[in-house]
């Protein structure tokens, strides 16, 4: 073990603390349900203190808990999955969406060509109803 000229370790100046970081806690629906009816059967004054405090919860909790019982989310209360709600038909409808419009460009484009037909026709003077009779035979 080496010391340095104050006549300490290397060693105990490398250590260092880490300090656990502490888990987000998360509450069941049932959990939840069964403190908002103690809650609204405390009748003495400081017995809803009391109960947060033996349960270790905050006011503000209870606020929350209230706002989404009243709500009747019940996946609210249960805990939810954070980011974007995923719609089932979502990727459906926008892949219907992304072919309807190819197929109305393709549409533009044919009438388009059927357009410059009919003007070359008139050009060279070829009748195009005898066309179309001929085609369905």
């Amino acid at each position: 073990m080496s010391q340095d000229e104050n006549g300490k370790s290397a060693e105990a100046e490398m250590k260092t603390e880490v300090v656990a970081k502490g888990k987000r806690r998360r509450y069941p629906a049932e959990y939840k349900l069964r403190i908002l009816r103690e809650v609204e059967e405390c009748k003495g004054a400081g017995e809803v203190g009391a109960l947060l405090r033996r349960e270790g919860l905050y006011s503000s909790l209870l606020s929350k808990w209230r706002e989404q019982r009243e709500r009747g989310s019940l996946t609210g209360l249960s805990g939810h999955k954070r980011g974007p709600k995923v719609d089932p038909q979502a990727k459906e409808v926008e892949r219907l969406q992304r072919e309807n419009q190819r197929l109305q460009e393709k549409l533009e484009r044919a009438e388009l060509i059927i357009d410059v037909q009919k003007k070359v026709a008139r050009l060279l003077g070829v009748p195009l109803e005898e066309n179309n009779r001929n085609e369905e035979s």
